[in-house]
């Protein structure tokens, strides 16, 4: 059984980081592109990061450019999500989720219209910036 398990999740202050972890079981992570969205409350799925199966390839929403950073160890079958200079905008509940195909990425940031979208995805972690 395939599952994706976030964690990291929490209450911080604004300005403040967080390093979110999806750890993956009944599946090698190493042969799929991963992506994190995040839902704010009252909004869609908002497409926030990806990878490609070895590392080498990321891209970022407009929205977190250069405040978190994406990464993987595939020894672990973990990805990860580095966020700092948080703010009350990222205020969501975060969710890890696979590619439906092998070494391919079949989803595209504009076209997420929900969790079904994905081969797979976690129970999601939430993440409150408040002072």
């Amino acid at each position: 059984q395939v599952q994706l398990v976030e964690s990291g999740g929490g209450l911080v202050q604004p300005g403040g980081s967080l390093r979110l972890s999806c750890a993956a079981s009944g599946v090698s992570l190493s042969a799929y592109w991963m992506y994190w969205v995040r839902q704010a409350p009252g909004k869609g799925l908002e497409w926030v990061s990806n990878i490609e199966p070895y590392g080498g390839i990321t891209a970022y929403a407009d929205s977190v450019r250069g405040r978190f950073t994406i990464s993987r160890d595939n020894t672990k079958n973990t990805m990860y999500l580095q966020m700092n200079s948080l703010t009350s905008e990222d205020t969501a509940v975060y969710y890890c989720a696979r590619d439906p195909r092998l070494f391919q990425r079949t989803v595209m940031p504009g076209r997420i219209i929900s969790l079904a979208d994905f081969g797979s995805w976690g129970q999601g972690t939430q993440v409150t910036v408040s002072s």
